[in-house]
């Protein structure tokens, strides 16, 4: 039973606990979205509808299924630096334009060095910031 006089170490005890719940609950919407899905923040490409969206797995393996290509590709990261290695891809008859600009997509995030996150945005930053919007359905 709490007295009187422990009433006030209680409630701090309990603030300080709350406290480190919740800054372990913003650090794990601020971490690396590995395990999630992921749309980029762009329109469609003229005469489709798709958008390229990307599915990084546990332990950084990813799934690109862009506005023609397919394939895949290992992200690594320490802190907010980020590495993509791009793996293989599968053509689909596609127009130039398209297929141009998978190629584009997947270098700017091979030149990605770092990256952030706020709730649902993940932004890659390099030489062209890349946007993608967590899939939270």
């Amino acid at each position: 039973m709490v007295s009187a006089q422990d009433f006030p170490g209680a409630i701090f005890a309990a603030a300080m606990a709350a406290c480190g719940l919740f800054s372990t609950a913003a650090f794990a919407e601020d971490g690396f979205p590995f395990g999630f899905e992921m749309k980029l923040e762009a329109a469609p490409q003229p005469g489709s509808k798709r958008i390229p969206t990307l599915e990084i797995g546990d332990n950084g393996e990813a799934k690109l299924d862009l506005w023609c290509k397919t394939g895949t590709g290992q992200f690594s990261v320490a802190g907010n630096t980020v590495i993509f290695v791009p793996g293989q891809f599968r053509d689909r008859d596609c127009p130039p334009a398209r297929a141009q600009a998978d190629d584009e997509l997947v270098a700017a995030l091979g030149e990605a060095a770092t990256w952030k996150r706020r709730g649902d945005l993940v932004s890659f930053i390099g030489s062209k910031p890349l946007r993608f919007r967590i899939n939270t359905n």
